[in-house]
């Protein structure tokens, strides 16, 4: 019986130890059925997010894809753009134009980052915290696009196939070097002369000879048109959509000529009651402000500045430009920045002294301005050792130090909050006058670290 009693006895534990491996298998297997779908639930989040990313990315508009690059891809979208605030900080900027990117490698993606690296790495050590670069100079593309064709500078012919994309490539290593970048776009000019460009590719909008005319051998877009401003204003939003970009930069080129006869048929079905002249400022006024609205409908922190001549009377009379009203109407720009290339002792051949490096930059400060409007001052590097043109005595232009005296008087006249140097060549690469050069970087360093 007690022997019974035993086998019973051992018999419960039996049962009662397989009971207790049931459960427990089942509990496992339930975690780590339960851990299998967490980690299908973060694949699923990441696989969205990345979906997300590639639907909601903007499209151009169909009617202006010329099929060259149907497929634009945001490169930039990852890389952090400098926290920069231009309400507390000065503007300290370069200008690399399209004779700097004459000399660049573009004959592939490593050769061109290896190039723009150099450049960008030599404007962040200077002291500088924006470079503009110029994407757009002749109805072209220095980058992707869906509305203009790619631009000669990159292969030699402008429409060919790109196998990498050179805006893209410059906003990441800009931002990577804690610089902002600005595309620098020519609304207007499609060639200087027939041969710069050697030829127009044939997917160029240009190629509609109804939205251009002639001008002593060059090509431009009639400002007139409703057609030319859209296209321009598509072409710009584009940029922004597409390339992290911090800013918008048109220079000084908009009419092309005082000669009334080239338009003049528009004028007399425009039914304007305004003169002729008055009507050319208002079609660059109508296109100034649709680019603004176009960019800050896109992105409020995109700035949108230009640059005259420093000689307003021109920018008035010639390139039919009403800057005085972008500074003190809200809704046309973030900034203006005149060019004042000349220096502190200019002469004209008649004695005048208002083109004087300080005197005009007063004179452009004392201008009305809106409370939202900056005021920049661009600098000539070009002038280094050649001079300015005056009658006066050119010494300060070899003295090596010129451009540094420049930014520190300007940070002396109120209303002025910065500064761009034309062009990173005449600094970095200027053959002439290198010694004289090599002093100017070397004084600009010492100022504006």
């Amino acid at each position: 019986m007690k022997n019974k009693k035993n086998i019973m006895g051992i018999m419960v534990v039996i049962g009662m130890f397989l009971i207790l491996s049931v459960i427990t298998g089942l509990y496992f297997k339930v975690k780590q059925t339960n851990a299998n779908h967490d980690i299908e639930k973060q694949d699923s989040i990441y696989t969205d997010k990345n979906s997300n990313k590639t639907d909601s990315k903007t499209k151009v508009d169909e009617s202006l894809n010329s099929g060259e690059n149907s497929e634009i891809k945001d490169d930039t979208q990852n890389n952090k753009k400098p926290q920069i605030n231009l309400d507390n900080s000065t503007y300290k900027a370069m200008w690399i134009s399209y004779i700097e990117f004459e000399n660049i490698n573009f004959s592939n993606k490593e050769n061109f980052v290896n190039d723009i690296s150099k450049i960008f790495k030599n404007c962040k050590d200077l002291g500088l915290n924006t470079v503009i670069v110029q994407v757009r100079p002749f109805g072209d593309a220095l980058y992707k696009s869906n509305i203009f064709p790619t631009s000669h500078l990159i292969t030699g012919t402008q429409g060919d196939g790109i196998s990498y994309d050179p805006l893209s490539e410059m906003v990441n290593i800009a931002h990577e070097n804690g610089l902002r970048i600005e595309a620098w776009v020519n609304p207007y000019r499609v060639r200087l002369s027939s041969k710069k460009p050697a030829n127009i590719a044939k997917n160029n909008p240009a190629n509609d000879t109804s939205l251009v005319f002639n001008v002593e051998g060059g090509v431009y877009y009639n400002p007139a048109l409703e057609q030319v401003q859209n296209l321009v204003v598509k072409g710009i939003e584009e940029i922004v959509e597409n390339y992290d970009v911090d800013g918008i930069h048109l220079d000084d080129y908009f009419y092309p000529t005082t000669d009334l006869s080239i338009d003049k048929s528009n004028y007399d079905l425009s039914g304007t009651t305004l003169s002729q002249a008055d009507w050319r400022r208002e079609n660059v006024n109508t296109l100034v402000k649709k680019i603004y609205s176009a960019i800050k409908a896109k992105d409020n922190t995109i700035t949108f500045g230009i640059s005259p001549q420093g000689n307003n009377d021109n920018n008035f009379n010639m390139q039919y430009s009403d800057v005085n009203l972008w500074l003190k109407e809200s809704g046309y720009v973030d900034y203006i920045m005149p060019q004042l290339y000349w220096g502190f002792g200019y002469l004209t051949s008649s004695g005048r002294t208002d083109y004087q490096f300080v005197n005009l930059s007063e004179k452009w400060a004392s201008y009305p301005r809106n409370e939202n409007v900056k005021l920049y001052i661009g600098l000539g590097a070009y002038r280094i050792g050649a001079g300015d043109g005056g009658s006066n005595d050119q010494s300060e232009w070899e003295s090596g130090n010129n451009l540094m005296k420049q930014v520190n008087a300007l940070n002396s006249i109120n209303g002025i909050s910065g500064f761009a140097i034309y062009r990173y060549d005449n600094l970095f690469n200027n053959t002439e006058y290198k010694t004289l050069a090599d002093s100017e970087i070397q004084h600009l360093k010492d100022s504006l670290k």
